[in-house]
């Protein structure tokens, strides 16, 4: 049996799932840790038959979340805390150059260099949690790299991308991207297409659903 995770409610939802901290049944950024009592039925019914854990949009993931994720199996699954997941099998999706965690430590966090700045001085509580998961991810012993992209087959816009995945961008690219800017005279009205189906992006939530809005009454006109 195969439970899947997800950072976000968004990335859960696509993959049929839950969020981590919903599974910890903990708020994102609590500093709330949830207790698990000897004899949680619901809970231990729940992962009595698990054997896989997808975890997706691992770059959010955090070192402390994913140390409490591990605690927590371990406990429903009545396994020696020293068993990686309670024996559970993890794969883990995503890309590490993408949105970090918040308020916490990334699971590629290196931590031999601050070892040599506090030699001889004991780590808080926080950092040995950090390095017990650290030490987990160490552990993965299988890794699958994915190279053909999906998306798009524009060879143009694919080498702009993997330019800017590494912040590697040049003027060219900065040209091209304003081709898509509303406003520039590249980019008609937004009802005739092909702009009609193009997808819009913005940074704030507000502008999205006020965008979705107007789209939504535009089509309901549309269709009478």
């Amino acid at each position: 049996m195969m439970r899947k995770l997800a950072t976000t409610g968004i990335a859960a939802a696509e993959i049929g799932g839950m969020t981590i901290h919903s599974f910890l049944g903990e708020q994102r950024n609590s500093g709330k840790p949830r207790t698990i009592k000897p004899g949680d039925l619901k809970l231990e019914k729940e992962w009595r038959f698990v054997e896989y854990l997808l975890i997706d949009e691992m770059s959010m993931v955090g070192l402390n979340l994913l140390a409490k994720l591990n605690r927590i199996i371990c406990s429903v699954k009545h396994v020696d805390p020293q068993v990686p997941f309670g024996g559970v099998n993890v794969i883990f999706f995503g890309d590490y150059l993408q949105y970090l965690p918040v308020y916490d430590a990334p699971l590629h966090t290196d931590f031999s260099l601050s070892s040599k700045k506090k030699s001889g001085k004991l780590p808080p509580e926080k950092e040995i949690q950090q390095r017990v998961a650290r030490s987990l991810i160490l552990q993965i012993n299988c890794v699958v790299k994915l190279t053909q992209q999906m998306r798009t087959e524009d060879p143009r816009y694919l080498q702009l991308l993997e330019r800017l995945r590494h912040g590697q961008c040049n003027y060219n690219d900065y040209e091209l991207l304003l081709t898509r800017v509303v406003g520039q005279s590249s980019v008609d009205s937004l009802r005739d297409s092909p702009w009609n189906k193009a997808p819009i992006l913005v940074f704030r939530n507000e502008v999205r659903t006020q965008l979705n809005n107007k789209a939504a009454i535009h089509k309901a006109a549309e269709m009478g």
